[in-house]
């Protein structure tokens, strides 16, 4: 049923994410001093960096991948939780701000500012993982490897777009204040709340793969995968949304204890 030594290493997946790779290890080494003189990149930003493609291909290499493809909605669940904010949230703290702020446009134009407003970030990931769970579209995606390959790298697009104005670190694009990043959150949690009650409180099984599939848990019936798929997404994103804003809370409070002690 499941093969456990089965690990993805289509060149598309594997040349992609050594392309990427590359890429960052040339522009933060042997060109930082010619797109940047003086900048620096820390180990830590390489280690968040490089630990997001591991991430992102553990989501999308490893057998989860398979039980997630052909078992359970809960499985590819915990695929996108991986991509949207293990890998997506890596990207961002292994980006040194000189590198964000060289390969951005120069200006930067209106189009570009619209683009990273963050009430456009929030819209592109709420309507890109909202329209990707419609039910044909997303069972199109469990049965055609193109699409699911798609389905996954505009997954980690729209997660790039969420997080960039908490995490961004560019002088350009600067990340929002704190008070205001709390106000995004909540706004983003919100909007994701229609996806959620749609998958968790349909009284039919929404994705055909999923309800005649072999049963690797027997005692988990397509239903019940349903509800715990949607818990996966609902649960999972709160944590981390309740993570982000009490963070930023903090930060707020320090940042006027200090104003005050000043």
């Amino acid at each position: 049923m499941i093969d456990w030594t089965h690990w993805h290493n289509e060149p598309y997946l594997i040349g992609g994410l050594v392309v990427l790779g590359w890429l960052y290890a040339v522009l933060t080494g042997p060109l930082r001093e010619s797109l940047a003189p003086g900048a620096t990149r820390t180990r830590a930003q390489a280690a968040w960096f490089y630990s997001s493609l591991v991430v992102f291909y553990l989501a999308v290499g490893s057998p989860l991948d398979q039980i997630g493809e052909r078992f359970l909605l809960s499985a590819h669940m915990v695929q996108h939780q991986m991509i949207v904010y293990g890998a997506a949230i890596g990207f961002w703290l292994g980006l040194p701000p000189w590198l964000v702020d060289r390969l951005a446009p120069k200006g930067p134009p209106l189009w570009a500012r619209a683009l990273a407003h963050p009430i456009s970030c929030g819209a592109v990931y709420t309507m890109t993982l909202s329209i990707w769970h419609a039910p044909e579209l997303y069972d199109l995606a469990l049965r055609d490897k193109n699409v699911h390959v798609l389905e996954h790298v505009t997954f980690f697009i729209a997660a790039l777009f969420f997080w960039a104005p908490l995490l961004s670190p560019s002088r350009l694009f600067p990340a929002l204040r704190a008070p205001v990043q709390i106000l995004y959150v909540a706004a983003v949690t919100i909007a994701m709340t229609p996806v959620f009650a749609f998958i968790a409180f349909s009284e039919n099984v929404l994705y055909p793969t999923y309800e005649y599939a072999p049963r690797i848990l027997p005692r988990l019936s397509p239903a019940e995968d349903q509800l715990l798929g949607a818990a996966l997404m609902k649960v999972g994103g709160l944590m981390i949304m309740l993570l982000v804003a009490g963070v930023a809370f903090y930060r707020w409070g320090e940042r006027e204890r200090t104003a005050r002690e000043a």
